[in-house]
């Protein structure tokens, strides 16, 4: 059975670009350099790398970088990128619940919610985290991500912040529940892929409070997490995390 991530990001590369939250890479990357020191000899896996962007973009600056995702059309778009950049990137297809790789880097990112937490159930995203933690050194490694914030549907309406920036995506979203008990964001959306076409897709995508985050990560390695606000083309430790950002920062160390 195809879930709904899948399904999305078939033929949907050249629509994903047009897309107001990948207009960040520059500044994200920004501070991904800072984070880890302008180290260029660091091996970097970036988890959900998309179309390339981060990848890309910090190849360009001098870093090793290796991307995997589950879509081969976004894998596809990524390679046709990295071409036209004239960079070399290991692409691979891989499902992050699963990754084949055992202390091999040492920086982990998954950033704009790059597989982590889409996923159907808690178990599934856990293992998400099991295997960044494995795919990286045991000592002096890093992971940085993106992630729903909890806190924001405590205070506000997922719906209501969804609607209000409607007009600058190209996704429709229909039916929008938020469940209290379960912290699942259920929605109905309809999504135009490359070609022109619509299809419907049933998403359902977990958030997560600090306080979860924060145990999840000591439970799989990580020793220092930090937990800030995310916000597009601007992270930064400054950005204290409040109940009005919608997505969080986490940086975790070994």
């Amino acid at each position: 059975m195809i879930q709904w991530y899948e399904a999305l990001f078939e033929n949907y590369a050249n629509t994903y670009e047009n897309e107001p939250f990948t207009k960040g890479t520059i500044g994200e990357c920004d501070f991904i350099e800072k984070e880890i020191k302008y180290n260029k000899s660091l091996r970097i896996l970036d988890i959900g790398c998309g179309t390339g962007r981060h990848a890309i973009e910090l190849t360009k600056r001098g870093y090793n970088v290796t991307g995997i995702d589950l879509s081969e059309s976004m894998l596809q778009k990524a390679k046709e990128n990295a071409e036209k950049e004239q960079v070399k990137i290991s692409f691979h297809k891989h499902d992050a619940r699963n990754l084949p790789f055992n202390a091999d880097f040492d920086v982990a990112l998954m950033l704009c919610e790059g597989s982590f937490p889409l996923m159907e159930t808690d178990e599934m995203n856990y293992q998400i985290l099991q295997n960044a933690s494995k795919a990286l050194k045991n000592t002096n490694s890093k992971f940085i991500f993106t992630t729903l914030n909890g806190l924001f549907p405590l205070f506000h309406s997922v719906k209501e912040f969804i609607d209000s920036h409607k007009n600058e995506r190209t996704t429709e979203y229909i039916v929008n529940n938020f469940n209290l008990l379960t912290f699942r964001e259920k929605n109905s959306i309809i999504v135009t892929d490359d070609e022109g076409k619509k299809k419907q897709l049933d998403c359902n995508e977990r958030y997560y409070v600090p306080s979860e985050v924060n145990w999840l990560l000591k439970s799989v390695g990580f020793t220092t997490i930090d937990i800030y606000g995310a916000k597009l083309g601007a992270f930064s430790r400054n950005h204290q995390l409040t109940t009005n950002d919608f997505e969080m920062l986490v940086i975790a160390q070994k």
